[in-house]
């Protein structure tokens, strides 16, 4: 019986110690994944219209990051792959943004000032105002980031993170 008892305490600290070394948890503790996150970040909350991600925006005072895929896109699904398995990227991304993930496009104009590609990347300020000015490195689709490209990401979600404290 005492082997049996040792054998369950080190099965559990074994657990214990196992469990913190996995993916990023949110502060607020695991959460039941969204079907809304489509992949992307299922402990994120995501918003589920770009109506409702302006409002979170505004009444929180965080940016909000849209993100165009395509479900069938090779392109989209290498990238997603790489971001949801990021700890780091969706760290910031529930602790200082408003996420959403859209496979249509929506009726602004101002989502697409270079085109409909995906997958595509817009950050957009609690004033609403898209944040045309951080791009990625392709000339010829200036919101897109492929798999190698996550540090760039990450820089771009951490400038848009700097000018909301410094223009607004």
């Amino acid at each position: 019986m005492k082997m049996i008892k040792a054998m369950f305490s080190v099965l559990l600290v074994l657990v214990a110690v196992s469990s913190t070394f996995g993916k990023y948890i949110p502060k607020s503790g695991k959460r039941i994944p969204q079907t809304l996150s489509r992949g992307w970040g299922d402990q994120l909350i995501w918003a589920q219209t770009y109506e409702e991600g302006l409002y979170w925006s505004r009444s929180k005072n965080k940016p909000l990051m849209v993100l165009f895929h395509l479900e069938d896109c090779p392109h989209s699904q290498a990238l997603k792959k790489v971001f949801a398995e990021d700890d780091e990227i969706q760290k910031i991304l529930d602790e200082d943004f408003i996420v959403l993930n859209l496979v249509y496009e929506t009726v602004d104009k101002n989502l697409s000032p270079d085109g409909k590609y995906v997958p595509r990347f817009l950050f957009v300020d609690p004033t609403m105002t898209v944040r045309a000015d951080i791009t990625s490195r392709y000339s010829n689709r200036m919101y897109t980031y492929e798999p190698g490209d996550l540090q760039l990401l990450k820089s771009n979600m951490k400038k848009a993170k700097k000018l909301l404290k410094s223009e607004l």
